[in-house]
């Protein structure tokens, strides 16, 4: 019998099992795809607090970035700078592919091109029914990581519910020549959401957005605005999409079983970006089901201790992300443009911004001068929900 399955092999999924085998679990990763990162839908920008603390190789980092423009419905410039590198834009493919070689060196064994079709928790153990190209077999292991991903039925199924909200993205390769990430907002262009144009290797970027309707037609009546205006050379690109959680799961473990990345629904909801908080929540994973296996105690009790740690680090980023969320869907471009015109008037501490962490940054707009102007402009009550505080003074 192993002692992990972890079903999905993204960079969560990969993190897990790799900090699984070093600790000395024997570890297996089912993956359906033939090759960890195929058809990957994701842009790829993670923070460089991200790329230090996971030791990202840079071989696998097309550029870093230190700026953006973000572009109003009726096209205001505001243009973000910092000295020094904010972001990294990896290449997914080589991204989850090198998460998957250092899983392996520890000793976490893959097998790829295997779907899983069924989870069936035991008292004394799970089997995991899978079928590959040799056909179908059943693996027993005493416990199990679903990172699957956003869509997977696994979780559901086993009685953990689903991601209480979500979006579709939908991306293209493009050709391009571009030096700065590129945001734009309006309701004509990404209604409730945002698309982007970011360069990635010599004359190629990546265009995409974010839309809960029809996300395809809005990306090919943006590509077709960028190209009218001579910002990308084509709208001929291929476009892949994909689900992506704005709420987490309502929970995230059972017996002998965990949930991590965005098959949790760990992911900001401001930007939708999952791979840091998926890696982190995959490290806390790692380390709970190592005492778990270690004690012999896998039971729902016991892992309880992996929704905690999580929660302690993201809960608050998850809450007040979406708060903000659901705040500017609300806008009408009149008002998004309003709200370029107030900041542009106030100026932004741009030293104050985290790529990855957003909560402070929304409290202290939200006691501040700008925001009281955009809330009166707006007209919209602010409340982020009663609750105790936490030790960092913060309601949750």
């Amino acid at each position: 019998m192993l002692d992990v399955i972890v079903v999905g092999a993204g960079p969560a999924g990969s993190q897990v099992a790799h900090k699984l085998a070093e600790m000395g679990h024997e570890t297996t990763v089912l993956e359906q795809k033939k090759t960890p990162g195929e058809h990957v839908c994701c842009t790829g920008i993670i923070g460089q607090e991200c790329v230090a603390g996971f030791d990202i190789d840079e071989k696998v980092v097309f550029r870093q970035a230190n700026s953006a423009k973000l572009f109003s419905p009726s096209g205001k410039l505001l243009r973000l700078w910092r000295p020094e590198a904010q972001a990294s834009t990896v290449d997914r493919a080589a991204f989850d592919l090198a998460m998957a070689d250092r899983a392996q060196a520890k000793g976490a064994r893959y097998m790829l091109d295997s779907r899983v079709q069924n989870i069936e928790v035991k008292e004394n153990g799970v089997r995991v029914d899978v079928t590959h190209q040799e056909g179908r077999s059943s693996l027993e292991a005493r416990a199990v990581v679903i990172a699957t991903g956003f869509g997977s039925k696994l979780a559901e199924r086993l009685g953990l519910g689903k991601p209480g909200d979500f979006v579709i993205g939908a991306q293209a390769e493009v050709l391009a020549s571009v030096d700065e990430l590129e945001v734009y907002f309006g309701q004509e262009i990404a209604p409730g959401f945002f698309a982007w144009l970011v360069p990635t290797s010599p004359h190629k970027a990546l265009v995409g957005l974010l839309s809960r309707h029809n996300p395809g037609f809005y990306l090919a009546k943006f590509m077709s605005s960028l190209q009218a205006r001579g910002e990308i050379d084509s709208t001929g690109a291929d476009t892949s999409y994909n689900g992506i959680p704005l709420k987490p799961l309502a929970k995230t473990y059972a017996d002998r079983l965990v949930v991590v990345g965005d098959a949790a629904g760990q992911v900001k909801p401001t930007t939708g970006g999952g791979i840091y908080y998926g890696l982190l929540c995959a490290d806390i994973a790692a380390g709970v089901l190592h005492r778990a296996l270690a004690s012999n105690n896998l039971t729902t009790r016991s892992l309880a201790a992996y929704e905690q740690e999580w929660k302690s680090k993201l809960s608050q980023e998850l809450r007040i992300g979406y708060w903000a969320r659901k705040f500017y869907e609300r806008l009408s471009d009149r008002q998004i443009d309003r709200i370029f015109d107030i900041i542009r008037a106030h100026g932004i501490d741009e030293a104050s911004l985290s790529f990855d962490w957003h909560s402070a940054t929304l409290l202290r707009l939200l006691k501040g001068e700008l925001m009281s102007e955009v809330v009166r402009m707006i007209k919209m009550p602010l409340h982020l929900g009663k609750g105790s505080r936490n030790q960092r003074g913060f309601v949750s």
